[in-house]
């Protein structure tokens, strides 16, 4: 049974540019995150709407939940997958989640991350 849905759509320029602050990724990304994203730092971008999307699925926005809870992963064909830590895992447990699909695309200046939250 579908739980929620979140969508988010960001200007890759405008993560890409936040990513210049040091601060700015370690807050939102994990290490493993962060070792994912090509040099140019346009897989932040894909990363940051999935993150949004997932929030918007469990209806809290990141309203007590950190973005650093929320992994956006790659699988070794390049397919994301969520991986929930902290306070993001306790209300997905809340909510009876176990399933997470996720689908990300992008043009030159936008990316749109798509998530789907089911029991």
């Amino acid at each position: 049974m579908i739980v929620g849905v979140g969508v988010d759509m960001i200007e890759i320029e405008r993560v890409v540019h936040a990513c210049e602050r040091e601060h700015f990724l370690k807050k939102i990304f994990s290490e493993q995150e962060i070792g994912q994203m090509d040099a140019k730092r346009r897989r932040a971008a894909s990363d940051f709407a999935g993150k949004e999307a997932v929030v918007k699925a469990l209806g809290t926005g990141f309203s007590g939940i950190e973005a650093s809870e929320i992994e956006i992963l790659r699988r070794e064909d390049g397919s994301p997958y969520v991986v929930l830590q902290g306070k993001a895992s306790k209300k997905a447990e809340e909510l009876c989640i176990r399933d997470w699909k996720i689908s990300i695309t992008n043009t030159k200046e936008l990316v749109t991350a798509f998530v789907v939250a089911s029991t």
